[in-house]
Parts: C-alpha cells; structure tokens; sequence
C-alpha cells in the first residue's frame, strides 16, 4: 500500500477555473493506479489555486511516467473550461516528479502529460517506441497523444503545398491556441485607443494636440503607470518625440448646463498620448479634472475596461464642446465673417483685394446670423443639447479668444509650434500645407498680388487694404497682436492666404467631419448627465449608459450635426469662381494655373486615400467649399 501526494496548480489565467469534478490516474514503470476522484471540500481548481491530494495505490508503481487527467461534466454544474499549469507527484518512496500540462482541458475525455524530465520528445515519438523503456501501455497513450496534436495543427494544405490551419472560425480552434481573455481585450482596447488617438490628429478637432517635452505639473503620472511593461519611459520617450499632450484647460470650471431639470457635467481634462512603434498614437493616461486632488484619479489603459472606456467618453463629450465653440465657430464662422464684413466695409469693388477675396465671404453673414438666431440663442438648439449651453458657451468663446493668435491660423506656422511635422499618418496636416502652398502660390509667386502692388511702399501706401486689416486686427483680435498693418507684400501675401485658407480648408477640416465622427453618440456626446468617478473601480455597464445625454437629447445632436455637415447644392468649391470679377488676361491665367494645381492635389489625395483604411477627404479641393456657407 502506498500514498502518493499530488499537487494540481491551477493556471493564474483568465477562466483557468472550473468547478466540474477532476479526476487523475497515475502510470508508472510497474503499474498505474485507480481512476481517482480528487475531491475537497474548498474549491480546489480555481485561478492560482495550489491544490493537495492523495492518490492511494495497492502497490508501488515504479518510475512515473504518464498522468491522466479527465474533466467530468456535470449536469447541474455548467460546463467550464480549466486550465491546469502543472502537477507535481511525490512517491511514497520520496521520488519526485513534475508534470508540465498548460494546456486547456474543455471536454470529458482523458488527456495525458508525460512526465518532465522524459528523455525522449514528442518530436522523437518513433524513436521512443522503437527503444520502448516503458510498458506498450504507456506507449501507446504517448503515441495516441502525439498524433492527435499533429493532426489539429497539420490537417490542411493548399494546392501549392503550403501548409496552414484548417478553422472555419476563430471559435474552431484548439482552445490552447486562441487568444486569451486579456489579449481578445487587448485587441479590443488597442483598436479603439487607435482610433481614440486617431481622432486627434484627423478627427473635427485636429488643432488641439501637441508634441510634450515636459509634463505639466498638474498631471502627475510615473513610468510604472504609463508603462506598466517596464519597457519604456517618459524621459526617453518625450525625448525621442513621441509622448504628446491634449490639454483641454480652456474648459476648467466652466458652468455647466442644465437640461430637462437635470444639471449637466462639463469636464476639462489632460490626456496623455504616445506614439507606438507601429505609428499608432495611443492614450496612456487620462486626468479628468485640471486640479490634483484624491478624487480625480488619473486613468490609464491597465484600469479595468469600464473605467477607462469611460474616461475617454468623458474626453470625447469635452472634445465635441470645445472644438465646436473654438475651432469650429470662433476660429472659422466668427473669423470669417470679421474677414467679410471688413471687406464689404474698406474695399471698393475694382479693389485686386476685394476681387480675390468676395468669393470667399458667400453666404458667411448669412449662415452666422441663422447661427446666432437657431444654435446658440438663449433658447438655441446648442442650449438643448450640450453641456456647454448658456452662460458656459460665453465663457469658452471668452477664454478662446484670449488664446486665439495670429500664428495658430497660419497651417505652416501653428504645426511648427505644436511640434507635429514629422507625426506619421497627419492627414490633416499633409493636405493642409498643400493647399496653404498652393493657396499661397497663387496669390504671390503666380504675381496675382504682384500684379497689381509691384513695390513694398505701394502696400503701405494703400489706405483701403490698410484700413481692411486694421478693422480685422481691431474687432477680429480685440487688438491683442502687435500690428494691425501691412508694411510688406510678404505680410499682406501670408495673412490674405490666411483668410482664404480659414473660409476655405479649414472651415472644411472642423466642418464637414461632424456627422462622420459625431453621428454615433457614444464617441462624441454633447453632454454627460452624470459625474467622473472618484474613485476607479466603481464603474459599471450601467454606470456608463447612466451617463449618456438622454434620448431627446442625443436626437437633437444628431439631427444638427447632420445638417452642418451637410453639403448644399449650390455649393461653390475652391479654385472656382462663376462671377467673374477680374477681366485682365493675366489674372485669368493665373486663376486657370491654380485650378490645375488643385485638380493635381485632389488626384494625389484620392490615390493616398485609396490606399487608407479610413479615408481622409476634409480637405480634398473637390469637396472644400470657397467660403463658410455652411
């Protein structure tokens, strides 16, 4: 009679337990022992668990050398999968041994582990029953064990002779082999981290993002926390370019709303970005609050799903709020209709400059006063549907006009002082530099200007362009910049490429992309009904869909954004120009050149665009309006 002493180590992996019944035979030299139930009165087979059993025998089995584990289905307990790591077997004569298994065990038939420290391997199969050291019972478990394992992964072969698996699905494959829970989620969570960071550079809101060479002091996050894998840090990191900043500060303690009788949340976050050796721009960490207190954690990817999905839907509504006021209707609307009004205002009819640029201004008073009157009213749709509505909506234009430069409207300049010139995949900015270059070609080396002004004094000399610029420095910057005059054609070429790019490209760039990335609430709410979290772990599904703007909200949203990001009919795209305002040859000329440019650029971005999973056409000549009509 002797005892053998068996430890099962459940794997420490998603799923690995089970609650079904386990049972064990031993396979020695000189024998093998009884099926044997290894039963307890704890759970013994759950994730990391080290389980104890005796295996009684009526005799000593010699040198082990095979086990058999079975998992029994049960009836009234659900079939689960289990997934041992190993077994280690003590003999009552003190031997011990080690059975690696790491295998996903999901049916009730008999599976078979040799032991560790065997001589021969499975790829040495034939070898080990030629010599044959153990009883032919033995070999043949090991024999039926090799086979079945070659036969799942060898069992198919195409018409070239090269092999691969047979699965009809993801589902048909040997459990062992699929991915685990952690890495499914993984995949999920890479995928829309992506496209989360994705957004930043592409999205509506393409001008907030920069390149971070020191961490702000109110974000206070580690290398352990942003690479919990040890295999970065944010010194070398920032150093090599690759960690950016979204600082969404502009919208700190901004007053919320209130709708339907519930109060409305606002948030203003810091997000934390860093750019993969795949060229993926991923979130690693999250503050939801700008101040650093106790209960505004920082969130990061390692977080639990719910948690950090949610962080992000909160950086989504902050996102939507911000670019609509700032990017979309200060920096293009408002701006634009300064640029019209001021021209209407200084500028004959025969005047070059007026000629150039009336184009430009069709249908933006009009649209701006439809804006003032239906969206952001007192009772304006904007009031219905975001946390931004009401006195908060002032507070933002008032702070981004503070913060609104001369520089930052300029495509060239403003990503040189993010730092984004070399970010891979920036559509935004490759198309966007090359209509600012065409653009500005037009207007300077073509001579269109030039034309008309053949000296630096004749620019000075001009007190309607002059007065046009001054009104725009004077009620478009509030007289924030240093000048508000032309002293050179460099200036006046730069700045009226600017206005056009602005009524233009990236009225296009913030405009038209509404719907795309907006028509599916939970990416862009306009609103959060619920508070962040204080503390991580308390967040559930339900938690989340809580927070959700309502129904009536959300139908308002969508319903609105559809329309601004529909185009008209009537639209008049860049490069053309049906009233025909100039009559000498040369400007003609020059307008024809400039269309042959665009129609060049458009071709190159549909042939980049075939080639993109997700197609970048804001700023295709095709689709980019003349002016903000829209």
């Amino acid at each position: 009679m002797g005892d053998y002493e068996v430890i099962i180590f459940t794997g420490n992996v998603s799923n690995a337990s089970t609650f079904n019944k386990i049972y064990i035979k031993l396979f020695g030299t000189d024998g093998e022992s009884e099926r044997t139930h290894l039963w307890s009165c704890v759970p013994s087979f759950y994730r990391g668990a080290v389980s104890h059993f005796i295996v009684s025998c009526r005799k000593s089995l010699g040198h082990l050398a095979l086990i058999e584990l079975e998992k029994e289905n049960q009836t009234l307990v659900p079939n689960m999968a289990w997934y041992p790591a190993k077994v280690d077997v003590t003999s009552p004569e003190g031997g011990k041994y080690s059975f690696p298994v790491y295998r996903w065990i999901t049916n009730s038939k008999p599976h078979y582990f040799r032991e560790g420290a065997g001589l021969c391997q499975f790829s040495n199969a034939i070898c080990f029953l030629y010599y044959n050291p153990f009883p032919l019972h033995l070999s043949y478990f090991v024999f039926v064990y090799f086979i079945c394992f070659a036969f799942i992964f060898f069992s198919s072969w195409d018409k070239q002779g090269i092999s691969h698996l047979k699965a009809d699905s993801v589902l048909s494959l040997p459990y062992d082999i699929r991915f685990s829970l952690t890495k499914t989620v993984e995949m999920v969570y890479i995928g829309e981290d992506a496209f989360f960071g994705y957004q930043f550079l592409n999205g509506t809101n393409p001008i907030l993002i920069q390149r971070c060479t020191q961490l702000p002091n109110n974000l206070s996050v580690t290398d352990e926390t942003v690479f919990p894998d040890g295999q970065h840090n944010l010194a070398e990191e920032m150093e090599k370019g690759n960690i950016f900043l979204c600082d969404y500060k502009i919208l700190d303690e901004v007053e919320s709303n209130t709708i339907n009788g519930n109060k409305q949340f606002l948030m203003a976050p810091l997000v934390l970005l860093w750019k993969n050796n795949a060229d993926q721009l991923m979130p690693v960490a999250i503050q939801l609050k700008q101040k650093p207190t106790k209960d505004n954690p920082i969130f990061y990817p390692s977080d639990s799903e719910y948690d950090w999905l949610l962080a992000k839907t909160f950086v989504r509504s902050a996102n939507f709020n911000l670019y609509e006021l700032n990017a979309h209707l200060l920096r293009t609307h408002l701006l634009a209709e300064v640029f019209a009004v001021s021209l209407l205002r200084n500028l004959p009819m025969v005047h070059p400059l007026y000629k150039l640029l009336i184009p430009h201004t069709r249908y933006t008073l009009n649209i701006n006063f439809l804006a003032r009157m239906l969206l952001i009213s007192k009772g304006g749709t904007f009031a219905k549907f975001t946390s931004s509505g009401g006195e908060g909506a002032l507070t933002i234009l008032r702070r981004s006009l503070t913060s609104l430069t001369y520089s930052s409207l300029c495509i060239p300049d403003d990503i040189e002082e993010r730092g984004l010139k070399d970010v891979p995949n920036f559509y935004y900015r490759d198309d966007g530099l090359q209509l600012w270059e065409i653009i500005n070609r037009f207007y300077y080396h073509f001579s269109t200007l030039a034309f008309y002004y053949k000296t630096d004094a004749e620019v000075q000399e001009d007190t309607e362009l002059q007065n046009w610029i001054k009104e725009i420095f004077q009620y478009g910057f509030l007289s924030q910049e240093t000048t508000g005059e032309f002293s050179t054609m460099d200036e006046m070429v730069k700045f009226v490429t600017m206005v056009i790019f602005t009524c233009s490209a990236q009225h296009s760039a913030v405009n038209s992309g509404q719907y795309d990335f907006g028509g599916w609430m939970p990416n862009s709410p306009t609103t959060m009904e619920l508070p962040p979290p204080k503390e991580k772990g308390t967040t559930t599904e339900k938690t989340i869909l809580d927070t959700f703007p309502s129904v009536n909200t959300t139908v308002h949203a969508m319903s609105t954004v559809w329309l601004l990001s529909k185009q008209s009919s009537d639209s008049i795209f860049l490069g053309n120009y049906p009233e025909k305002h100039f009559t000498e040859r040369f400007p003609l000329l020059k307008i024809k050149e400039f269309q042959e440019e665009l129609k060049k650029l458009s071709a190159d971005i549909k042939a980049r665009n075939s080639r993109l999973a997700l197609p970048y056409t804001y700023m295709d000549p095709e689709v980019v309006e003349n002016s903000v009509s829209i």
